[in-house]
């Protein structure tokens, strides 16, 4: 009797074992940990995203991007709780937002930087500017400074107020009298036929075909006030930052496989941030 006492003890032993070693294994990477959904520009936030897609799927997150076309709804859809984050912008416009709009949006993980250019539009030479000229800028305050200030690095218009909130009026000096036309971010690349050069956001420049590398007529250095500044994010409603799908996007895109895409990819347009 004891004996057979004995016996079943070990059995329900080895069972139990079995059993706790089986949990283990299921807690692996494929279990389904949720769904993370993204608002984002185009090019190149949403490609990249697209390629960490699958590197999350094999954690066990679903991403789901949505594109947008301008700079105002991805942060909307954050503020309202709609999506879990967004991918677009850098931190001067995201701080911005908040004061223009009193959002509650936060700069959860720093991922790569755009360096802004002065691209051909019916010139490709700076030396060629001539009286009266047309140069297209984005019209948001944040990038529209960093238009300028390239502008006046490239000897073209002189500012008054050489900061990150310049506009068109901290014109001192414009010895060639060019007329600053100011659009939506997005239509500056569209009229890159009808003006003399056009100034553009990285992304906005690839989409309209332009490569940093090869097309810009002059960009940001990468140790330049505004490229350092404008670190484009993963930006959430602020009490989101700690949220496990946050953290598990950021640490994907900041990981090795995704910065070798990035930097095999867009021919310097695009930067990671370390």
């Amino acid at each position: 009797m004891k004996k057979r006492f004995i016996a079943v003890l070990l059995t329900a032993a080895l069972s139990l074992g079995v059993l706790t070693g089986c949990g283990n294994d299921s807690s692996d990477s494929n279990e389904n940990k949720g769904t993370i959904t993204v608002a984002a520009s185009a090019t190149p936030h949403a490609e990249i995203l697209e390629e960490a897609k699958p590197i999350l799927a094999e954690q066990g997150w679903d991403l789901q991007i949505t594109v947008f076309d301008d700079y105002v709804q991805p942060n909307n859809v954050v503020e309202s709780g709609d999506f879990d984050a967004n991918y677009f912008q850098h931190i001067p416009y995201l701080n911005s937002f908040n004061e223009e709009f009193g959002t509650h949006l936060v700069n959860a993980a720093g991922i790569h930087y755009e360096p802004f250019g002065i691209y051909p539009g019916q010139k490709s030479d700076l030396s060629t500017i001539e009286e009266g000229d047309v140069i297209a800028v984005p019209n948001d305050t944040t990038n529209e400074a960093r238009a300028l200030l390239l502008l006046q690095d490239n000897g073209i218009i002189t500012l008054k107020n050489s900061s990150l909130e310049a506009t068109v009026n901290d014109i001192s000096e414009n010895p060639y009298n060019v007329e600053i036309l100011e659009l939506e971010a997005a239509q500056v690349p569209r009229v890159k036929d009808e003006v003399a050069f056009v100034v553009l956001n990285g992304n906005y420049a690839l989409e309209a075909g332009f490569s940093v590398g090869k097309d810009s007529i002059a960009y940001e250095k990468s140790d330049s006030e505004a490229a350092t500044t404008y670190v484009n994010v993963i930006a959430v409603k602020e009490g989101n930052e700690n949220n496990d799908g946050i953290k598990a996007l950021i640490e994907v895109l900041k990981s090795d496989a995704i910065t070798d895409y990035i930097n095999n990819t867009y021919d310097g347009a695009v930067i990671p941030f370390n």
